[in-house]
């Protein structure tokens, strides 16, 4: 194929989505979407059906089945990590959690050098543009309410969501009503993209309504193998599908393929770490050290109760009801499968050294694991919860110049005496909450990890052996300016330290990870690093102030702002 395209994307993932619709938005430029997946059906009940979402993962179809090197301080487990190999990438397999993060993770990013551009104010108006907050009034400036992303508040009906907020409370947390608007810290309801009983994808929200458009090309199967350069320029791409290869030319190559992928495509074409690319008979372009480096993850546990009361979704989960509850929500997007279930939560600050939340609790009204492992009881819930910001670092490296061989991929889990710190200060955190009276009618106790695990070196144990990976990799070809070693990305341009014409834009672009749930943060950035792509004028920043804990009046009592 001699074709050529204004912008070569490479992922039609979260990231990807976005760009695809934004850029083709200019009918002057033509846009290539490259999706290594097969395409999101309509009718694949696995990715519209919320409710469905453990069984997408592990399943070649839709999973790239990523797992890590073997994990020293967790027994030498290899942890799975799930990554959407479909149209819409990872948001159309993940949990649906719809988590900004906290105002000061932005404000965190633009007191970076170079990285004024980033704070908050400066990325609050592209998270509003991404935004139909259905929960929110629409006088509520924090929030958007025309963008392309339907969000779903709660509803967190069952009894014992509030049974839950009411312990929260009990424990001497603060209830919130929107863990995104002016008040991340505290319990309460939480946003979902979920809307009218389906999933919400990227590629539902933002690539399908551009793919009328006659200058936006999407092709699904078609695994991208390299970039081909000429000298520091990117000539275009090689991908294959269907057993044969291709090439396209590109005014500009897009790498969206998210925080494994990126570095991995980068390193297979030349650019990363010199001394590790001659190592595997790669001539380097550009020698990047930071390629594939400075990998961030949320790592987390389930805590499970008995529950003495048939008020919970466990039922739900027997095989027998399945027919019934599908049959609910083909014939009217009813039932238990029109919800992901994560309905309601918190976030909390484990120690006063820290100046806002580094926890984030998950409430469930049943117990059971992402792979779909469920508590052998007749009703439960569960609590998922971990720290938000490990100071364990991994690195993404490929093994050899076989792109379609796995990449090493090493997060270091539980490596620092921080890290280890925040575990303990998180489950202590999680049974105080779990033990308040609001609760106890509720739970006849805890059975997992369950009451012979008391000690730190039991839990930590325990942690070691049963915490999974929230899926949030992030940060392995980090925005910086070019004085920093590490950096991979110019926060200006989006384009890759050293290259004329190739951009990053996905997670692992990230310079810090958020304290929730990365879609969210992805989405906002790869709205804004449209705008920064076609040159428009960026939108202007928005100073609206927010919680901080010790500052605002609002601490000394329950938030009704």
């Amino acid at each position: 194929m001699n074709q050529t395209y204004d912008y070569v994307i490479i992922g039609g993932g979260s990231a990807g989505s976005v760009l695809g619709n934004r850029l083709s938005v200019d009918k002057k430029s033509s846009v290539l979407v490259l999706e290594a997946g097969r395409s999101d059906y309509f009718w694949d009940l696995f990715i519209q059906m919320p409710a469905a979402l453990m069984f997408p993962s592990g399943n070649r179809f839709y999973d790239w089945i990523y797992e890590t090197d073997e994990e020293p301080y967790m027994k030498g487990r290899r942890v799975a990590h799930a990554r959407g190999k479909v149209l819409g990438g990872s948001s159309s397999i993940n949990g649906m959690i719809y988590q900004r993060g906290n105002p000061m993770d932005y404000d965190r990013w633009g007191a970076d050098p170079g990285m004024e551009t980033w704070d908050y104010a400066h990325c609050l108006p592209y998270f509003k543009r991404l935004e139909t907050a259905l929960g929110s009034d629409s006088s509520d400036e924090y929030r958007g309410h025309y963008g392309p992303i339907k969000l779903r508040r709660g509803p967190a009906k069952n009894p014992l969501f509030q049974a839950f907020f009411d312990a929260a409370v009990e424990a001497g947390y603060k209830r919130t009503p929107d863990v995104n608007g002016f008040r991340q810290e505290g319990f309460g309801p939480f946003d979902s993209q979920v809307h009218n009983g389906r999933r919400v994808s990227a590629s539902r929200a933002y690539l399908r309504p551009a793919m009328r458009r006659k200058n936006l090309t999407v092709e699904t199967r078609a695994f991208v193998t390299k970039i081909n350069f000429n000298g520091t320029y990117a000539e275009g791409v090689t991908y294959q599908k269907n057993g044969k290869t291709y090439h396209v030319n590109a005014g500009e190559v897009i790498l969206s393929g998210g925080a494994f992928n990126t570095p991995q495509l980068l390193q297979l074409s030349g650019v990363g770490d010199a001394e590790h690319l001659q190592s595997l008979g790669i001539t380097p372009i550009v020698d990047l050290p930071g390629v594939g480096e400075n990998l961030e993850d949320h790592l987390e546990v389930y805590i499970q109760h008995e529950c003495p009361q048939p008020v919970s979704e466990q039922p739900s989960l027997n095989k027998a009801k399945m027919p019934w509850i599908g049959l609910q929500w083909l014939l009217g997007r009813s039932g238990p499968a029109a919800t992901n279930h994560f309905e309601g939560g918190g976030f909390v600050r484990s120690n006063e050294e820290v100046d806002y939340p580094n926890l984030m609790f998950h409430f469930l009204p049943l117990a059971v694991r992402y792979d779909g492992q469920k508590a052998n009881i007749k009703h439960g819930f569960q609590v998922h919860v971990g720290p938000m910001y490990s100071n364990s670092r991994g690195s993404v490296k490929i093994r050899s110049r076989d792109p379609f061989e796995h990449p090493s991929i090493f997060f270091n889990y539980l490596s620092t005496e921080k890290d280890r710190k925040e575990w303990l200060e998180a489950i202590k955190a999680s049974r105080h909450i779990l033990s308040q009276p609001a609760l106890k009618p509720y739970s006849t106790g805890e059975i997992s990890p369950g009451p012979s695990v008391q000690t730190d070196e039991e839990i930590l144990e325990w942690v070691a052996n049963d915490a999974e990976t929230a899926l949030h990799p992030s940060c392995t070809a980090k925005m910086g300016p070019a004085s920093d070693p590490m950096a991979v990305v110019d926060p200006l341009t989006m384009k890759v330290h050293g290259l004329d014409n190739v951009r990053v834009v996905d997670a692992s672009a990230m310079p810090h990870t958020t304290n929730g749930n990365i879609h969210a943060p992805v989405l906002m950035l790869a709205e804004k690093a449209a705008d920064i792509i076609r040159g428009q004028r960026p939108m202007k920043p928005v100073n609206k102030d927010y919680y901080r804990h010790g500052v605002h009046a609002a601490d000394a009592g329950t938030v009704e702002r």
